[in-house]
């Protein structure tokens, strides 16, 4: 190939640099522009689920209201007054600190009639049997404060299997199926859960205060990945520009 070959080909492969970096440098402003605005959203988000979770505790009476203004009940720390019904007490499938078992989902009858779904804590797996825990089984009024949880509308993913209701072994929680395999009237069951604080309950079981608030913010990560490349980008741009000059 002769010099004039080599020159064309130098030339063509300029014309295409000088059509494509520029694309390529708008995307990837535009993907760290992105991810500056998620940053943005992800720790308003947890500011705000901070300040539900360690405000003065509402009554679920109260928190039910809330839903009607759209506002979010999720996170947000709520006590209630009532009942256990506990041969209705529902098993979701769980770990916690390194241990496999269930958390358990028990109706809390409250004074109007109605019925909360309390997230009690965590037994092993070898204690699921109430039987084996006869001192978790509480009797007669308790007070009960935690975290608010709202209700999932549909299966969290495909790879999860299907609530076991034969079997007492929910893989998801799926609160108008555990209302409806104890029999309670779904017009009068509260639409949230109630996850129990760690206050100590009588034999150690089950063990409260097992809601995890873990929201990873990875998006300052990606601002600088994304925002590094188009430096780089321009950096190499540059150097190609002064080597060619300098030929």
């Amino acid at each position: 190939m002769n010099e004039a070959d080599h020159q064309g080909r130098r030339t063509w492969r300029f014309w295409l640099a000088l059509v494509l970096v520029p694309v390529a440098l708008v995307i990837l402003l535009s993907l760290g522009t992105w991810q500056v605005n998620r940053l943005h959203w992800k720790e308003a988000l947890l500011a705000d689920i901070q300040q539900r979770s360690t405000a003065a505790p509402v009554n679920v009476v109260e928190l039910e209201r809330l839903l009607t203004s759209d506002e979010a009940v999720d996170y947000r720390r709520a006590t209630a007054n009532g009942r256990y019904l506990n041969d209705k007490e529902r098993h979701f499938l769980a770990t916690f600190q390194g241990q496999s078992g269930f958390y358990l989902y028990t109706p809390l009858a409250l004074a109007d009639g109605r019925y909360l779904f309390v997230n009690r804590g965590f037994v092993p797996y070898d204690r699921k049997d109430p039987a084996t825990r006869p001192e978790s089984l509480v009797d007669g009024e308790q007070t009960v404060t935690g975290l608010a949880r709202a209700e999932l509308t549909e299966k969290p993913s495909s790879l999860v299997p299907d609530n076991d209701e034969t079997a007492n072994i929910f893989y998801w929680k799926d609160l108008s199926r555990m209302a409806a395999s104890v029999d309670l009237p779904a017009d009068r069951v509260l639409p949230f859960f109630l996850d129990a604080d760690a206050t100590p309950v009588a034999g150690d079981l089950p063990k409260g205060g097992v809601t995890q608030i873990d929201l990873p913010n990875n998006h300052m990560q990606y601002v600088i990945t994304w925002y590094g490349l188009a430096v780089a980008l321009v950096a190499v741009v540059l150097a190609g520009l002064i080597r060619r000059k300098s030929r």
